[in-house]
């Protein structure tokens, strides 16, 4: 299936682990999954080919940083909390309804628990999310044209402006990049902030789906304030300021403790 990456769950979890600790070494990573320093070697030799990782004296570390991190490497990051979120979302989601998903990993997670769904019409800019959806014959799904950013396997520029502009659906699912102290949303690049918002202007409700992760992180492109959305998915309660803007605004704050009191 495109946007998924060829790895193991061991591996997946040894990636996530060293991208939050820094480093860590051969020995400490075969005590920690309880198998021998040989299996370590060989997954973390697989981690780096992919550029999941680097190797580094005595054990591996993150690969140089460059901005936001390769897509393949956000696909594992969090991984359990971004699942936590996608089946939140999930929930809220009815049969037949209309969505528009932007870029990301979280909004592609979204779309693989909802997969179960009936007749879904999915309208998005991100190929991953649209193979995803293909895999339900149900489905109607329709992708945007324009230039491919590869790597991410998405589309971005005016025609993915356009493209969402034509269409007024039901709910729009959308990530960030970070969010500020004061709850701007924050982005790498002009086009991510200029798609987000196009589905922002063109649905009846907007679902900003992030994990607890992006509350601080910084990025340089500034695009809205997360009081603009109607609903957002975490995996965490959000910033006590935050919250206070959110409840301002009317804007409904699901997290990861309602599905664990469910």
């Amino acid at each position: 299936m495109l946007g998924q990456i060829d790895i193991t769950e061991r591996q997946a979890e040894i990636a996530d682990l060293v991208q939050k600790a820094g480093f860590a070494s051969v020995e400490e990573l075969a005590i920690r999954f309880e198998v021998t320093t040989q299996t370590i070697r060989r997954d973390v030799n697989g981690l780096c080919e992919q550029g999941l990782l680097r190797r580094t004296h005595g054990g591996v570390e993150p690969p140089a940083p460059s901005g936001n991190s390769h897509y393949s490497t956000r696909q594992i990051l969090n991984l359990a909390q971004k699942k936590q979120i996608a089946d939140l979302v999930a929930s809220a989601i009815d049969n037949g309804m209309s969505l528009a998903f932007s870029i990301g990993t979280t909004p592609e997670i979204v779309m693989q628990a909802l997969t179960g769904h009936e007749a879904l019409c999915v309208f998005t800019n991100n190929l991953n999310v649209a193979f995803t959806a293909s895999v339900n014959p149900s489905f109607q799904v329709t992708i945007a044209g324009g230039r491919l950013r590869h790597g991410d396997r998405d589309i971005l520029g005016t025609a993915a402006q356009d493209f969402f502009s034509n269409y007024k659906v039901d709910i729009g699912i959308f990530g960030v990049a970070g969010v500020d102290e004061d709850g701007t949303l924050l982005d790498f690049h002009e086009d991510e902030v200029a798609a987000r918002q196009s589905i922002l202007a063109n649905c009846r409700q907007s679902f900003l789906v992030l994990d607890h992760t992006k509350f601080g992180r910084t990025a340089h492109v500034r695009g809205g304030h997360i009081s603009d959305v109607s609903h957002v998915f975490s995996d965490r309660p959000v910033p006590k300021g935050i919250e206070d803007a959110l409840s301002d605004a009317s804007t409904r704050i699901i997290t990861g403790n309602e599905l664990e009191g469910a």
